[in-house]
């Protein structure tokens, strides 16, 4: 069982909007930077979003910035991607991921992710 868990994914019109939330069963998610990644078939994992331990720092990749936001509720214990004005390309699965160390330049890199959630499918379709 995974100890990081997404949900919101879903089926949503070019244009639309969804909201995935990455909660942690035994992790206390302000201990770590955390990253969301997406897989689409065929293609390699990217690096879509990023916020570290502080969230001081939240970094996008560059096909989703001005589109997509990261934010955190540590009473919550949950991180949350805001995807607003989505489009096909933006189909993929998307998965949270965990780091306690690494620099946050580098918050791109899946190798330095300690644990990964199973992921939720967002399907961007007219």
């Amino acid at each position: 069982q995974s100890q990081l868990v997404e949900s919101g994914g879903g089926l949503v019109q070019p244009g639309g909007s969804l909201r995935l939330s990455c909660a942690a069963s035994t992790f206390r998610l302000d201990d770590y930077g955390i990253g969301w990644f997406r897989q689409a078939p065929g293609k390699e994992r990217e690096g879509v979003s990023y916020i570290s331990r502080s969230g001081d720092t939240r970094s996008y990749a560059d096909s989703v910035k001005g589109r997509f936001t990261i934010s955190r509720d540590n009473a919550k214990n949950t991180v949350f991607l805001q995807m607003n004005s989505l489009k096909p390309e933006d189909t993929a699965v998307y998965s949270c991921a965990i780091r306690r160390w690494g620099r946050d330049s580098t918050w791109y890199d899946w190798l330095e992710y300690d644990y990964w959630g199973l992921g939720a499918q967002v399907t961007v379709s007219s």
